[in-house]
């Protein structure tokens, strides 16, 4: 019986449309690399390929090593370059980073899910792809009035070694929370990244608000529907004594 509900957050909590969020959050964090004296498109195109590499993680490191080491590289830093690029990256993240606020939609019922959700007894985890620090995830969660308090546990690339679609990514969840795959039921607007999970045995449901679908998969089979859908949906859950 499911007890445990795992939640992507962009495009599924975090209400916005993913095009319209990387060309204002790479808008901004371009200002960070000009002010540091870097070349902004060479420091793009690192942060571009540190995304790579982490999606490529094969568990052997943390993603945040995966990132920083191939940032480093295509960016020609040394260790104490990339340290001072990487506390830049998180005071942006703390700070300017609220500027992309803007794109998000107006919602209030992540928030009321959430924590419905905790107050009936479910364990509830953030399972946002780990390809930022934990204070950008704080900052996103803010926006729809929830924070790293409100879930059981919070993937970022500090504290994960693989990404979506990996399975091992939902394994690695599973093993720190102590639940099983039939334990738990997986919320995610991407069929690829997100509905994976249900090739492990965890069930999932599909949020079709701001879906992501570019490989144009047949998505029939997936429980789906809007935001407001899921919430009908879990509340016709119980979970196990």
């Amino acid at each position: 019986m499911v007890d445990t509900v795992l939640f992507d957050l962009d495009g599924t909590l975090l209400p916005f449309a993913q095009e319209e969020f990387i060309e204002a959050y790479f808008g901004e964090l371009r200002k960070v690399f000009v002010k540091l004296g870097l070349d902004a498109e060479l420091s793009i195109k690192a942060v571009w390929a540190g995304t790579k590499a982490m999606t490529l993680n094969d568990g052997s490191k943390l993603n945040t090593e995966r990132f920083w080491e191939t940032f480093s590289d295509i960016a020609k830093l040394d260790a104490g370059g990339a340290r001072t690029v990487e506390a830049a990256c998180d005071l942006f993240y703390t700070n300017e980073f609220d500027a992309v606020k803007s794109v998000v939609a107006q919602n209030e019922i992540s928030k009321r899910m959430v924590r419905n959700l905790s107050a009936g007894g479910f364990d509830v985890v953030l399972a946002t792809n780990p390809l930022f620090p934990e204070c950008a995830v704080e900052t996103r969660l803010k926006w729809i009035g929830l924070g790293t308090k409100d879930f059981r546990l919070v993937t970022h690339y500090a504290n994960s070694t693989f990404c979506k679609p990996n399975p091992e990514y939902y394994r690695e969840i599973f093993a720190k929370i102590g639940k099983t795959a039939q334990q738990c039921l997986m919320v995610g607007n991407n069929p690829a990244e997100d509905m994976c999970a249900g090739r492990l045995g965890t069930e999932t449901f599909l949020v079709t608000d701001y879906l992501e679908n570019s490989a144009g998969m047949d998505i029939d089979e997936f429980h789906k529907g809007s935001l407001s859908d899921l919430e009908t949906y879990l509340t016709a859950l119980t979970p196990s004594p």
